[in-house]
């Protein structure tokens, strides 16, 4: 039996498990656990998917899931990554920040493209030699907190201070800066009230030539702070690692 474990039913946990209850990724049951105990309770009700809900990760982790997703908070993947990893079971991390900061062993552990692709080109030009990555991130000021009139740069600097002013806004830097030298990822953040969807250009300069990526993703509508192709890159991911459990 494939069971699936979800750390957080928000926005994201939400819809990883709605694409299960879907059969886009074919599981036999999933295992909820929020801090917020009805949260998980209210998802689990509205699934037709053969469903437990944990009282906690100990729990979940004795339920023996194939694959646990962290859909929760940087604070939450550090404090549940070392229990996860140490029982072997595999860990899809949603709050890539919190990786930049653990020296945890990384072959349980997985990372999905999130908000951007051109990750396995990125990889192979890394083996070449990446001189300079600059990620220039376009939010409206709403997401960011902010209500400025016209546009306005509010960050420049790498992407671990980045990841740390901007814990749920910056996950592309940090998937960036786990794929290739961190210290080659410069960023850029700017509130701007004329985009509606959030913007993410990816410059990159090696040893063979230029690279520029542009992706435009609709704000998930229940969590203007990430895209909903955040979510869908997980349940591709999800789908991937369940197939090698078959």
């Amino acid at each position: 039996m494939r069971k699936v474990g979800i750390i957080g039913c928000g926005a994201i946990g939400t819809l990883i498990a709605k694409a299960v209850d879907r059969s886009i990724v074919k599981c036999d049951e999933l295992i909820l656990y929020d801090s917020l105990s009805e949260r998980a309770g209210k998802l689990g009700r509205v699934l037709h998917t053969s469903v437990t809900i944990a009282s906690s990760l100990d729990e979940m982790i004795r339920l023996k899931p194939a694959v646990i997703v962290e859909a929760a908070s940087q604070q939450a993947a550090r404090d549940y990554i070392g229990k996860i990893v140490t029982a072997n079971i595999d860990l899809i991390v949603m709050s890539v920040g919190a990786l930049l900061e653990l020296d945890v062993k990384r072959d349980r552990i997985h990372v999905p493209s999130g908000a951007i692709g051109g990750l396995d080109a990125l990889s192979s030009a890394k083996l070449a030699g990446i001189e300079e990555i600059i990620l220039t991130t376009r939010k409206s000021p709403k997401i960011l907190e902010l209500d400025n009139r016209e546009e306005k740069l509010v960050y420049e600097g790498n992407a671990e201070e980045a990841v740390r002013r901007f814990p749920r806004e910056m996950n592309v830097a940090a998937t960036l800066a786990l794929t290739v030298p961190s210290e080659k990822v410069k960023v850029r953040v700017i509130s701007d009230p004329n985009v509606r969807r959030n913007v993410h250009e990816v410059k990159v300069k090696w040893t063979g030539g230029n690279m520029f990526m542009r992706f435009e993703n609709e704000p998930h509508p229940d969590n203007p702070k990430t895209s909903a192709l955040a979510a869908w890159s997980a349940i591709k991911l999800l789908k991937d690692l369940l197939e090698r459990h078959a």
